[in-house]
């Protein structure tokens, strides 16, 4: 899964490093717990697994600051780990409880959370981008510094609407960092087959949008890459893309077998580029952590994704009243 890179990656601290490597275990853990949870009917509806991708969002909030805004499509639950949001919380949502962040009435698809501006994930593909860039008008409105990162993939990146924003974007000069979350498959049709281009962020340039590629199994090189976007948003020199060329494992959606590719292009990734171990090996050659610790972190994560769970089965269902709340009529 190598990808071109054009920014130099950052020193970390031992500290940092094991702050990403948590945040990404947490976000694996989540999700293959949210797949048994499906498996046993306790979670209905779509749901669209984030295993493998990791990297993107926790390394893109390592370079967001307070304030900074996000907004992704359905594939949402790592972004809302990422950003501090409760996994218990999150978890009862996708179970359809009352104690769920949308108090069970959005499911895997529809979550969103004031206190850590973020602004959901959405069913409707490509939709979120012109809304972003909206909350990125917001902001650049009130003066107040802050920038959107506003995530969707290679399938909607053909979207008509995407095309719209980037050119209203570019004029108004809004700071927004556009994410192509390149995971190579538009649902089961592969980006070579899908795409005109092989570089989508190069789309960019008929709006004068700058942009690049980034290894999006590696956290740090996100990382960088992120830090360089926005401080291109923070200086008032409009929207930055960033294509990030990442490899879910599993299907688009849970009901999805993935027979589009073949076992020994996903076992390929996972041994040669897996985000986790990437960062796993650097602690462990870089003596920052022994494999007792790493176990320990292992531990302690599984922990808050079984108390997740737990929580989601033991809190109650809506109530018919609930029928009636946060509705326009």
């Amino acid at each position: 899964m190598a990808a071109r890179k054009t920014t130099k990656k950052p020193n970390v601290s031992a500290e940092e490093l094991t702050t990403y490597y948590r945040e990404m275990l947490l976000i694996r853990r989540f999700e293959e717990k949210a797949g048994q949870l499906y498996g046993m009917g306790l979670i209905g509806g779509f749901c669209h697994l984030y295993i493998g991708q990791e990297a993107v969002v926790v390394g893109l909030e390592a370079a967001a600051k307070e304030g900074d805004k996000r907004i992704t499509s359905y594939r949402d639950h790592g972004h809302m780990l990422a950003c501090g949001m409760d996994p218990g919380g999150v978890m009862a949502e996708l179970t359809g409880r009352e104690g769920g962040l949308s108090k069970g009435k959005g499911g895997s698809m529809h979550m969103f959370s004031k206190e850590k501006h973020f602004y959901g994930g959405h069913g409707i593909v490509g939709a979120q981008v012109p809304l972003g860039a909206g909350l990125a008008f917001a902001d650049k409105y009130k003066e107040n510094g802050g920038v959107t990162f506003t995530y969707f993939g290679d399938g909607a990146a053909n979207q008509g609407q995407v095309y719209e924003t980037f050119n209203m974007a570019a004029i108004w000069d809004l700071p927004v960092v556009f994410v192509i979350e390149n995971n190579q498959y538009a649902m089961g049709t592969s980006q070579a087959r899908s795409t005109s281009t092989k570089d989508i962020y190069l789309r960019g340039e008929a709006f004068g949008i700058p942009g690049e590629i980034v290894d999006g199994m590696d956290v740090l090189a996100v990382k960088a890459a992120g830090e360089k976007a926005v401080a291109h948003c923070r200086a008032g020199k409009g929207p930055y893309i960033l294509e990030v060329k990442t490899y879910r494992y599993r299907g688009h959606s849970m009901s999805d077998p993935a027979k589009y590719r073949t076992r020994e292009e996903v076992q390929k990734v996972r041994e040669q580029s897996d985000p986790i171990e990437h960062v796993r090996e650097m602690l462990l050659t870089g003596k920052h952590a022994t494999e007792e610790d790493l176990k320990a972190i292992d531990k302690e994560i599984k922990e808050i994704v079984n108390q997740a769970a737990e929580f989601s089965k033991e809190s109650p269902e809506p109530s018919v009243e609930e029928l009636w709340t946060d509705i326009y009529a």
